[in-house]
C-alpha cells in the first residue's frame, strides 16, 4: 500500500515539475497582464519552430518585486505555463503572446509549455 502511495505521488509531481505554493494555497494567483515590455523591464523573446526552442533554455535573473514580461511565439497552439506563480497562457500559431507580471517571490521558477513539455526559460528571483 505504501508502494502504491509513493508511486502515486512521483507520478503527480512529475506531471508539471515541482509543486508551487500557488498548487498549495488556492487564490494565491498573480496578476497577469498582457502587452509589449516597458523600457528597463526584464524581458525575454521566446520562439518554438519545430519543437525547438530559440533561444536554447537558459536564465532571466530579475529581482523581487520588478515586472517581467515573456513574448513568446510558438509554431503550435499550446499552453504557457510560469511555475510557481501559476501563471497559464494560451499559445496559438504563429501568434505572440505577451504576459506581464510581478516577480514578488524569490526563488527559481520554471517557464514551460504543457503539451510540447518544453522548458522555455529558467526565471530567478533575487
Amino acid at each position: 500500500m505504501r508502494r502504491a502511495v509513493v508511486l502515486l505521488a512521483c507520478v503527480l509531481v512529475a506531471g508539471c515539475g515541482p509543486i508551487s505554493e500557488t498548487h498549495h494555497k488556492p487564490g494565491t494567483g498573480h496578476e497577469v497582464a498582457t502587452g509589449a515590455p516597458r523600457p528597463g523591464e526584464p524581458s525575454a523573446e521566446i520562439t518554438i519552430a519545430g519543437g525547438r526552442v530559440t533561444p536554447p533554455p537558459g536564465w532571466l535573473e530579475v529581482r523581487r518585486g520588478q515586472t517581467v514580461s515573456l513574448t513568446v511565439t510558438s509554431d503550435v497552439a499550446d499552453e504557457l505555463h510560469v511555475h510557481g506563480f501559476d501563471i497559464r497562457q494560451t499559445l496559438q500559431p504563429g501568434k505572440p503572446t505577451n504576459i506581464r507580471f510581478k516577480a514578488d517571490m524569490s526563488g527559481v521558477f520554471e517557464v514551460e509549455t504543457h503539451g510540447g513539455k518544453l522548458v522555455l526559460i529558467q526565471l530567478a528571483v533575487k
